[in-house]
């Protein structure tokens, strides 16, 4: 009989290791250190499928008057030397200055014209972080991922020696210092939206799945770093950019920073909360 229930016990904690208990919600029993595993909650992301609805950054589609169907219109114009470049957008301007700042998108001319180098750096950050449609048009939310990437001040983090883990919930990104230097260049994130507001503090990563179950809504959370309650990292489960929908106090990631912040973190990682996210 004593053979039988330790063989229950182990099967038990395997279960819990693999599935674990993502939540997204602040367990209001913790103690806000993220030291320890939380308590299953009931709150995560609202799933809606990843697949990107449309965004401002896309202008409208006429509709024909003759046949009320919308008509479809090329993301891309021909100019009179023959070759193609993309749709000037109402933040031409600003994007190019911001790419410029943050670098490694290639140089942009600075003068609120389209051209095709213009373009071809405005679909290269457009792809990076998920941006969609990869239109080269420099639209509300290109500018506003652009303008938040660019003024992000990585010195309000208040990091020590090791590894820390920063949020800044103002302007939603996310990156990683390392005994003072940048390790992970700040990224996009979609924290907690109102009456869900993310918490400023500093955390510790308690623990960490992979691929961690979320019991309430029956979805995975991968790449799941916990650090206060049932709060914690991982890759979105849905279109980012989409701020109509989201968080309920995680920090949702693109694939790529999910996997990257994985790599850097371990369970005892630091982690700094500052400002707060607008609206909340």
């Amino acid at each position: 009989m004593k053979h039988v229930r330790l063989t229950a016990r182990v099967v038990a904690l395997a279960t819990v290791v693999l599935f674990g208990v993502g939540a997204c919600a602040l367990d209001p029993q913790s103690d806000g250190s993220g030291a320890a595993a939380p308590v299953p909650v009931g709150l995560t992301e609202t799933t809606s499928g990843a697949s990107a609805p449309p965004t401002p950054d896309q202008p409208a589609q006429p509709v024909s008057a003759q046949t009320g169907q919308t008509v479809t219109v090329s993301n891309t114009v021909t100019t009179a030397s023959g070759t193609t470049s993309c749709p000037k957008g109402e933040y031409q301007r600003e994007v190019e200055q911001y790419l410029n700042k943050l670098g490694g998108f290639g140089t942009l001319t600075v003068n609120g014209k389209q051209s095709a180098a213009d373009c071809a750096a405005i679909k290269k950050f457009q792809r990076r972080y998920g941006i969609s449609p990869v239109a080269g048009r420099a639209g509300p939310t290109t500018y506003d991922v652009a303008r938040r990437l660019a003024t992000t001040d990585v010195r309000r983090c208040r990091a020590r020696s090791g590894l820390t883990f920063c949020v800044d919930l103002t302007r939603q990104t996310v990156w990683a210092i390392r005994d003072g230097k940048v390790v992970m260049r700040p990224t996009v994130t979609r924290t907690g939206m109102a009456g869900y507001a993310t918490p400023a503090g500093t955390y510790r990563v308690g623990w960490r799945n992979v691929k961690s179950w979320s019991n309430p809504y029956k979805v995975w959370l991968p790449y799941w770093q916990q650090f206060n309650g049932g709060i914690g990292f991982h890759e979105t489960t849905t279109y980012l950019h989409n701020k109509s929908i989201g968080s309920h106090g995680c920090v949702n990631l693109l694939h790529q920073d999910a996997v990257r912040l994985w790599e850097l973190g371990k369970v005892g990682t630091r982690v700094v909360v500052v400002g707060r996210r607008p609206g909340t």
